[in-house]
């Protein structure tokens, strides 16, 4: 007597074919899961950082201005009001303004003079060169806005400079002359090709340093925006650098300081040649609300 093994036996391979096809079906449609999640998740990672996409002031397009860029008319800087524009239109000194002289504290390769700093053409001017008042060594400018010191606020500064060899530096410093702290928003390092920027805080004086590729020969507008919670740096409008953790933004009272400093008894940051740095203009900001203490 027959029996059906044959067609249990086609039934079994059916069964075990249409199981494989399935589990395929099933790692496949798996894999795509995981391709689809991988690619969601690296763009989320890849996905810009909502304060870069925040746009600054860089001012108003004038051909009159020496940098062909005249200072910005309104805030543009959401929670902050324009408080002091100086154009550097006159042949002296603004009021409110200081002219450093002598050896930096902290730094004596370097030294100030007060015929290093000058306002004329619509600029102001810091200028390094060979003085032979001072034993034909190389001496250089430097000036603080000394007569306006706030607590948080915004800065633009419209400057190039013409050469390497000195430090050229744009910063915040604390109206007590206690250090720290410090905002540096554009240091140069004597380089014509990079700048950085560096809040330097806390009794052992740490530091929360960026760095940016950029032809400091060229007109640029500088700018830095200080929180009670946050420093952020941007340049020509678009942000470059922000500190990252709570507790670095300073909290006294602190004044705009632009200057040039030398270290060529160390043999660095000298230059070879006269060098300036030309500032057409600079902005103050103040926050639009009483600030919170800190």
């Amino acid at each position: 007597m027959t029996t059906a093994a044959p067609s249990t036996s086609r039934e079994t391979t059916r069964t075990s074919s249409a199981t494989v096809v399935f589990a395929t079906t099933l790692i496949a449609l798996l894999a795509l899961v995981i391709v689809a999640v991988v690619i969601i998740g690296r763009g989320s990672l890849n996905k810009p950082a909502p304060w870069t996409l925040v746009k600054y002031p860089v001012g108003v397009t004038n051909a009159l201005e020496p940098s062909g860029v005249a200072p910005p008319t309104s805030s543009g800087i959401a929670g902050f009001t324009i408080n002091y524009v100086n154009d550097f239109n006159g042949k002296v000194i603004p009021p409110g303004w200081n002219v450093f002289t002598g050896v930096p504290s902290g730094d004596p390769g370097a030294h100030f003079a007060r015929a290093h700093t000058v306002v004329g053409g619509g600029l102001l001017s810091l200028n390094t060169w060979r003085d032979p008042a001072f034993n034909n060594s190389w001496v250089t400018g430097g000036i603080c806005q000394c007569g306006h010191s706030q607590i948080y606020g915004a800065y633009l500064v419209r400057s190039r400079v013409t050469g390497s060899g000195p430090n050229e530096v744009e910063l915040l410093w604390p109206t007590s002359n206690i250090w720290p702290p410090e905002i540096d928003f554009n240091e140069t390092g004597g380089a014509l090709g990079q700048t950085s920027a560096t809040v330097h805080f806390g009794p052992t004086n740490n530091i929360d340093q960026s760095h940016l590729s950029i032809d400091m020969t060229k007109w640029h507008t500088f700018g830095v925006v200080w929180t009670r919670d946050l420093i952020t740096y941007f340049v020509d409008g678009h942000p470059w650098g922000q500190t990252q953790n709570t507790g670095e933004s300073p909290t006294v009272p602190m004044t705009l300081d632009l200057e040039q400093r030398t270290s060529c008894s160390v043999h660095a940051q000298c230059p070879q040649q006269p060098v300036s740095m030309l500032v057409d203009w600079v902005v103050d900001y103040v926050p639009t609300t009483t600030p919170a203490a800190g």
